[in-house]
């Protein structure tokens, strides 16, 4: 079982996504049907902060390995569905630059009728992560929620063009928004980032202290409240090897720590916004989760002083 950063009782956290196998090669080489999905990488992420309750589904293909790999990293898998057919499959390839992708196949599989149910003790959950999925699920999850304490989102360009409604309807339900630059453009309508970033404030208008996080690839992230900003630079990283997953690590190690501290004051965001990119700085070191699945504490206090070496906190 992996040692948590801090030795006081895990905060439970829900993550709803997807599980899937990924076959990718980028110029270092390839990897083929590995563990992914955005569940997968946020659970082994926030695993080093608290207990994540992982809620997906996989094809009778899933090996046993698979579900051993997340309950070494804290998960807990009881939620997990095992459905007759095939796990989703997605197969890509990057480009030398790492920043841009080709998508060679993508194969739904059992996911392609994935209906999210939660278990009793899990609709008593306070910290509620929606992964990557159709806003329709994501909603569908929200109306199981009894009372969320802090609930983050993810999203994507897909769901932007193509489920929009349902999309604004879960954004205005949320609390914590985490996207990239170019999908908060693309959402906004809006070019200009800190124009964009009030837009979408506006659409999560239902507190004051809704909190938006805008990742910038290698040159870090500005995160966002209605009367605050704050920048963080992007950690230089010699070896990368693999991007696939970074967005949902990072995900999984801002939220993860939100959970850990219970709380979500200016000190704390800040504070979690180091340990989101300490671990996705960590996972694009290899392929696939690979190194998340070898992360301990060291190596991730590690990642905190280099980062704190280019900001106060």
């Amino acid at each position: 079982m992996k040692k948590q950063l801090s030795n006081s009782k895990s905060t439970d956290v829900v993550v709803v996504g997807s599980i899937a196998f990924d076959t990718l090669e980028t110029p270092f080489g390839k990897i083929s049907k590995a563990l992914g999905g955005s569940a997968s990488y946020f659970s082994l992420s926030a695993g080093n902060f608290c207990k994540p309750h992982v809620v997906g589904i996989v094809g009778s293909d899933f090996p046993d390995t698979d579900f051993t790999i997340l309950k070494k990293g804290n998960a807990d898998t009881g939620s997990i569905e095992k459905a007759a057919g095939k796990t989703f499959h997605w197969q890509g390839k990057y480009h030398f630059d790492l920043n841009t992708r080709d998508t060679i196949k993508t194969e739904l599989g059992v996911f392609a009728n994935f209906k999210p149910v939660l278990n009793v003790n899990l609709k008593n959950a306070e910290y509620i992560f929606l992964g990557n999925i159709h806003p329709s699920l994501q909603l569908s999850v929200l109306k199981q929620i009894k009372k969320p304490k802090l609930v983050g989102l993810d999203t994507m360009n897909l769901w932007i063009e193509t489920a929009l409604p349902d999309l604004k309807k879960v954004i205005s339900l949320i609390d914590i928004f985490i996207i990239n630059d170019s999908e908060a453009r693309q959402l906004s309508k809006e070019h200009n980032i800190y124009k964009a970033a009030k837009i979408i404030l506006k659409m999560m208008g239902h507190n004051k202290n809704s909190v938006l996080v805008i990742k910038r690839g290698e040159y870090g992230l500005l995160l966002f409240k209605k009367t605050e900003v704050f920048h963080l630079p992007g950690l230089p990283i010699e070896d990368v090897i693999d991007p696939t997953g970074a967005g949902d690590s990072f995900a999984g190690g801002f939220f993860g720590y939100l959970a850990l501290k219970r709380n979500a004051n200016t000190q704390t965001l800040r504070k979690a916004c180091l340990y989101g990119t300490a671990m996705a700085s960590l996972c694009v070191e290899n392929f696939g989760t690979k190194k998340l699945q070898n992360v301990n504490k060291n190596k991730i206090e590690s990642r905190i002083k280099l980062l704190q070496k280019l900001v106060k906190i």
